[in-house]
């Protein structure tokens, strides 16, 4: 599970990359440190989808279905949080 220091880099990393689109900057304009960081992140969802069927899945994927169960505070849960709620993990 993701630290609060770490869920609060990816977080700044996206709004960075977001920031940096909505320039019309491209990736490569990034600072380093944002792109290997948002390498890093991509490289973790391919991995938990490369490893398992239907699970681990992503917390986008995770977040639907909370959704759909109607669970509370699912905007503000991790990954790793949703699944422990929903039973995937």
């Amino acid at each position: 599970m993701a630290t609060t220091k770490q869920a609060q880099a990816a977080r700044s990393n996206v709004k960075k990359a977001q920031r940096a689109a909505s320039a019309k900057k491209t990736i490569a304009h990034l600072p380093a440190k944002t792109k290997t960081a948002l390498g890093k992140q991509g490289a973790a969802v391919a991995q938990r989808k490369r490893t398992g069927a239907a699970a681990p899945k992503t917390r986008v994927e995770l977040y639907e279905i909370a959704k759909r169960k109607d669970l509370p505070g699912r905007s503000k849960m991790g990954r790793d949080e949703l699944a422990r709620k929903l039973g995937e993990r």
